[in-house]
């Protein structure tokens, strides 16, 4: 009876399916070069019977009896379509169809469907049909996030932290230099002289659309690949005009009740205006004392606008621009301490005021010349300044060895401190289509200007004197070396012109080659200058620790043997003929760097069947590096020329397979090197308050790095915004560069390749998920989380004798400087809906365990940077269409930032050459509330 029913069953449904037809297509589109276009809706007209495109832009509609239907393809702010399509039994009938804007549609409108690429769901598809593992956040995610810069963007995605306190980004436990910035695809030069990478805070959310880290390395990347690469993807607009505006304010709790002060010469917007003056001429007509820097209240304004012109050849031309402008007053107290194998100088008591700001303007042009031809031009500008005026040892108990009348108390010093940068970023970018072969190229140029003008640091004695209000103890001027006063002028300047081609030649349906080049020119030069001020009567009392410029100004200057003047001004290089006394003179330390990369690659995208696809790929890359320096510190070595040349060969072999429609698996494997930048190579040290940093000629001796990488990851997107994944990860790295702290007198931080391999290994978990949707399917209650662990291991070398620099160590393994064993992120968002108003409220969370910041020589401990918890609250209202008010709330459980070194006496509080002056402090909460309006 059981035989009967399925042969029935079989009988009937063959009859039915012979008896009905199907439609199914696949939408495009047009606006994206014609790539896949989901979420679409399609209606059968005159009944209720609907769907939407999927992720792969197919949709489909099954058992249809035969005749004819009317098929209306809709998408928000797109042309809607109707398409008469006439259904036989038996077959299917396939209607693919390319959508395009609706140049009727409202702004507010087109600007939805704009920001396509920007969205959640959109980049999730975009992570899954990728051949490489990558994942992104976009502008959709940031501002419902409260995140205002790419560096905030990227610490959101597992496996990656930022350092609390500085721009540091560390991905699965590699920081900067194991990692790459590009902006749409093309490299970004660095603006710190200590920093391979470019600060991602100066890349405010205005002008991106999304930020991607690629974690596996596939063949159109750099051969200089380890951690990652952080993709930037610049704003553009399509459509028919849009106008928006916002201003807001806020303020940090640390930092509202203080009198905030800057350098003297700067500017409210963060602009110094003497860089064509020589430094001396400067420091004999303006003084020292930090100058009032107004209430310390936050500001940020800017503006977007963007339009659309079409042409009647079919042709268009999309305008966009934004500009913005915030600043930021932070207030930092805590300790400066230097602590090698002995204290040297100690501060408990020291306070930091920072006045911050960023200004930002990007401007491009999208010219599409029809649907196979598309020619992009993107501008961008920034200038970002720091101005920080550190007082240290403001208890009077300030401790330094050195000091000359009492090394237990009274050591103080006050360091004044602007830095600005200055970018300029052109980029020239094309996607031609013709037939089987699709042309996609870029060029840009690249030119940066960072400058610190004029920092000035004075040294005291006895500065409990100046806490006791008696006039006849007062504290005077520590001048062990004419140098424990002084002016500091340095000047870096970077030049670049980067270029990508990729030709991609769609052989069949199932193979595709991509062949293309990459270029990189790139140059650096870099000079400083110091001028000291040497006190000729070092009895002489300060009798106002607040008014130094009464002392060194013209009246003061010591000029010849009787004028009885206080000081007298010393350089160290002198113009040939000159005095080193009381004249200019020549830069102090100088290098130029040159970077020539030139490289071909090759890969073949290969769809063994629907569910396998298995990319392998080699890349050809010369590498030709030098750096030409002329230092002080090294004496009669400091004038040098250090190169490297290496042709690499490094294959890659990238494999997806399929599951199902809505699950992944991949596995990649990859050869990389990681080559020494040039701030680790110069042997300039770089002196702050408690720490020195400088590099390591010996570095471009081997020149590079092997790295041998693994990857395996699990996918499933289970809806258009939910996902869950599961990632392993392996790398091996050969001859190893670790930061390390020198035992020596002066505790120097180099950089040294510390023994012969690396490990790291570890694994992924991140989970989005739709607690409660509404009718539309769209989330009102939602949760994220990842998390990574890692364990790092490297052997370390007993010695290292270089020719420039050695170092020691009394063990012979240890973790990966910084690497964290754990890292989480979590956020839970809630978006219910009254009416026209439509709040959002976010909480967002992450954290990472204590990783090494330094490594110990020697006897010494290393430096640890301490966990750090994070809390943010964001509530984004929006009171209609074109009104919004925010709310955020930032660091609300206000962590302590402290970095320690690791002792045979217990742990010790020191202070990073990577983070602030201070350390063990506190930073404040971040209150703010903005206003958007769209017009």
């Amino acid at each position: 009876m059981k035989q009967l029913i399925i042969v029935f069953t079989l009988f009937t449904t063959s009859f039915l399916i012979g008896q009905t037809g199907s439609i199914a297509g696949k939408l495009l589109d047009k606006e994206y070069n014609n790539e896949p276009l989901p979420f679409a809706n399609v209606l059968i007209k005159g009944t209720t019977t609907g769907t939407t495109s999927d992720i792969d832009g197919l949709y489909i509609f099954e058992n249809l009896s035969p005749g004819d239907y009317t098929l209306s393809f809709s998408f928000v702010g797109y042309e809607t379509q109707d398409v008469l399509v006439k259904v036989v039994a038996g077959k299917v009938t396939t209607v693919n169809l390319t959508m395009g804007a609706s140049a009727a549609s409202l702004d507010e409108v087109v600007i939805t469907t704009t920001t396509r690429k920007e969205s959640e769901a959109a980049l999730l598809l975009d992570q899954k049909k990728a051949v490489e593992i990558k994942q992104s956040i976009g502008a959709e995610e940031l501002s419902r996030k409260g995140v205002s810069n790419a560096a905030s963007a990227v610490a959101k995605i597992s496996g990656v932290s930022k350092q609390e306190g500085s721009s540091n980004v560390y991905v699965r436990g590699l920081g900067d230099r194991y990692l790459n910035t590009t902006m749409n695809s093309l490299s970004l030069p660095s603006n710190d002289v200590n920093k391979k990478n470019i600060n991602l805070d100066l890349f405010s959310s205005d002008v991106i659309e999304s930020v991607s880290i690629s974690k596996a390395y596939s063949s159109k990347f750099y051969g200089d690949f380890s951690a990652g690469n952080v993709d930037i993807v610049s704003k553009d607009y399509k459509g028919t005009g849009f106008f928006e505006a916002f201003t807001g304010s806020g303020f940090n709790s640390n930092a509202v009740n203080k009198n905030f002060v800057r350098s003297e010469g700067t500017g409210y917007f963060g602009y110094y205006g003497r860089y064509a003056h020589n430094p001396f001429a400067i420091i004999l007509s303006h003084g020292i004392d930090p100058e009032d820097a107004g209430t310390p209240i936050n500001i940020v304004y800017g503006a977007s606008a963007g339009k659309s012109f079409n042409f009647k050849n079919g042709s268009r031309l999309s305008l966009f621009a934004t500009g913005s402008f915030e600043n930021n007053y932070e207030y930092r107290k805590g300790a400066a301490i230097d602590y090698t194998l002995v204290e040297k100088k100690a501060f408990d008591e020291a306070e930091e005021y920072e006045y911050s700001t960023t200004t930002t303007a990007m401007a491009n042009a999208n010219y599409r010349i029809d649907d196979n031809n598309t020619l992009k031009y993107n501008s961008l500008f920034i200038n970002n300044s720091s101005d920080v005026v550190g007082y240290f040892g403001v208890d009077g108990n300030g401790r330094s060895r050195d000091a000359i009348l009492d090394t237990e108390q009274g050591f103080y010093q006050m360091n004044v401190q602007f830095d600005q940068t200055r970018m300029f970023v052109n980029q020239l970018q094309g996607e031609h289509k013709s037939g089987k072969l699709n042309l996609d190229w870029g060029i840009g140029y690249n030119v940066v200007y960072s400058k610190q003008p004029d920092r000035k640091r004075i040294s005291l004695e006895n500065y409990q004197y100046a806490l006791d209000n008696d006039p006849n103890t007062n504290p005077t001027f520590y001048s062990n070396v004419v140098f424990d006063n002084q002016r500091y002028f340095q000047s870096i300047e970077d030049e670049e012109l980067n270029s990508r081609i990729n030709f991609a030649y769609n052989a069949s349906e199932n193979i595709k080659l991509n062949f293309g080049y990459n270029g990189r020119k790139k140059e650096r030069n870099f000079e400083n200058i110091r001028y000291g001020y040497d006190i000729v009567n070092t009895t002489f009392p300060v009798t106002n620790v607040n008014d130094f410029n009464s002392i060194f100004n013209l009246e003061n200057l010591n000029i010849s043997s009787d004028s009885n003047g206080i000081y007298e001004i010393k350089v160290i290089n002198t113009i040939p003929t000159l005095s080193n006394t009381n004249r200019p003179g020549l830069p102090e330390n100088t290098y130029k760097g040159s970077l020539n990369i030139h490289s071909a690659y090759i890969d073949k995208e290969i769809k063994a069947s629907e569910k396998w696809l298995i990319v392998p790929g080699i890349r050809i890359e010369s590498l030709d590096q030098k750096i030409a320096y002329d230092v002080i510190n090294l004496g009669n070595s400091g004038e040098d020329e250090k190169r490297f040349y290496k042709n690499f060969y490094l294959p890659s072999l990238n494999i997806k397979y399929s599951l199902t429609d809505e699950q992944n698996l991949r596995f990649t494997a990859s050869q990389t090197v990681s080559i020494p930048e040039f701030k680790e190579i110069a042997p300039f040290v770089y002196e702050d308050v408690t720490t020195r940093i400088g590099g390591n000629p010996d570095l471009l001796e081997k020149g590079f790095s092997e790295i041998i990488n693994v990857d395996l990851k699990y996918e499933w997107f289970f809806s258009k915004n939910e996902l869950l994944s599961l990632a392993a990860f392996g790398k091996q790295i050969k001859d190893p560069v670790n930061l390390v702290v020198g035992a020596d007198a002066t505790g120097t931080q180099r950089y040294f390749r510390t023994g012969d391999k690396a490990t790291v290994y570890g694994f992924e978990v991140e989970l989005r998920k739709n607690l409660i949707t509404d009718e539309n399917d769209k989330s009102k209650l939602s949760f994220g989380v990842n998390a990574t662990y890692m364990h790092t291991e490297q052997d370390l070398y007993t010695q290292i004798d270089g020719e420039t620099y050695d170092v020691s160590f009394n063990k012979d393994k240890e973790d990966l400087q910084g690497a964290s064993p754990l890292l989480i992120n979590a956020d839970v968002s809630y978006s219910p809906i009254f009416g026209k108003y439509k709040p959002t409220a976010n909480l967002i969370y992450s954290y990472f365990s204590d990783r090494i910041d330094a490594l110990g020589s020697g006897q010494l401990g290393n430096v640890i940077e301490k966990s750090v918890s994070t809390l943010d609250f964001i509530w984004k209202n929006n009171i209609n269409d074109k009104f919004e008010i925010n709310f955020s709330a930032k660091n609300l459980l206000n962590p302590s930032v402290k970095y320690i070194r690791e002792t045979t006496l217990g742990n010790v509080v020191v202070n990073s050459a990577n983070g602030k002056g201070v350390s063990d402090y506190k930073r404040g909460m971040d209150l703010g509330l903005q206003l958007k309006y769209k017009f």
